[in-house]
């Protein structure tokens, strides 16, 4: 699906999504509980997908996705501006599917089945209209490191029999303030990921785990690691392949929405949390993708058959390195007397 077709359909299915979800409202959480104390927020539609109009927050959008606080002390979104393409969707038996993405894809497939919020949880559950034992649970909450949310999934098939080809999909446009519509996006973990089935960087892609459209917007970001990539208008999309489910059993995993002022900044979050696949969007200023400022958006997984690929030092090595910090400052103090 490419950008002139969203631009054309986003607003059709964006009023089908909104119906679809009528009865219940989306909500917006923080990392620290309030908007006034917190520096990042999280918008959550009933379906489980970002980019929720109700409560929002952000000054750059209608809807707040992920937002961070910027300088200037408002919240400012790098998944709402321009079109609500966030989305996931599931599918089994390679026949069956529901998904949720406000302007791709509106709401398919799924029914709601509880929508609870409070200061910092948002709880989603779902289930598939033609397969009503498939259902999909999302529980987003701040992270005990403070600088990222996390998802938590569960997958549960209570259809009476084995599902096969359980598949998850995550999709998202990255519009990265303050230059929205031209970020530079990197991924990273696509060879360590023995559970991902497909990647790239197109996020107007659709949400549903059957959609035989699949292409990457720049060459060269096809399920691969590839970094700074741009500057344009695009995102990332995963696609994952759980395999098979047995009756009664479930797939849990983690998904990861942060922002820092920093490449740095995102990066130590990334590695506190153990991540195994990720996604940077980086703002088009004049730092560029090498500082990451003054803003550094990420979403990445973990459960997935990775591996953690951004190392976080081991406390003996911090201590190690807060000693010769000390070291230096007594030798600098000599050196002032002398």
């Amino acid at each position: 699906m490419n950008i002139r077709t969203i631009a054309i359909k986003s607003a059709v299915v964006a009023a089908l999504g909104l119906a679809a979800q009528a009865s219940f409202a989306g909500a917006v959480i923080f990392n620290n509980g309030t908007a006034a104390t917190s520096t990042l927020a999280l918008g959550v539609n009933a379906t489980g997908e970002l980019n929720t109009t109700t409560g929002s927050v952000v000054v750059n959008s209608s809807a707040t996705g992920i937002a961070l606080k910027f300088a200037d002390g408002a919240y400012h979104d790098a998944t709402s501006p321009g079109c609500l393409c966030e989305g996931w969707g599931v599918s089994a038996n390679n026949t069956v599917s529901g998904y949720a993405n406000v302007s791709t894809d509106g709401v398919v497939g799924l029914a709601v089945d509880s929508f609870t919020s409070s200061a910092t949880n948002i709880t989603s559950s779902v289930h598939l209209t033609s397969l009503t034992g498939l259902k999909v649970t999302q529980s987003y909450s701040p992270t005990a490191s403070g600088g990222s949310f996390v998802d938590h999934v569960t997958i549960t098939n209570d259809t009476g029999a084995a599902l096969t080809n359980v598949k998850y999909v995550r999709v998202m446009d990255w519009d990265v303030p303050p230059t929205e519509f031209n970020e530079f996006v990197t991924i990273k973990g696509t060879a360590t990921t023995t559970d991902l089935e497909l990647s790239h960087d197109d996020g107007f892609e659709s949400a549903n785990p059957l959609d035989p459209v699949s292409d990457a917007i720049l060459a060269g970001t096809t399920n691969t690691d590839f970094s700074d990539s741009g500057p344009a208008d695009h995102g990332a999309f995963f696609r994952f392949n759980f395999g098979s489910l047995a009756a009664g059993a479930s797939k849990e995993f983690d998904i990861f929405y942060g922002a820092a002022t920093s490449e740095a900044g995102a990066l130590a979050e990334i590695g506190a949390n153990l991540i195994e696949l990720y996604s940077l969007g980086e703002s088009n200023t004049t730092g560029g993708p090498s500082t990451g400022t003054p803003a550094t958006f990420f979403f990445g997984f973990k459960g997935v058959g990775g591996v953690p690929i951004v190392s976080v030092p081991e406390p003996a090595s911090l201590a190690v390195f807060g000693l010769g910090l000390i070291g230096l400052g007594a030798l600098r103090r000599r050196k002032s007397k002398i």
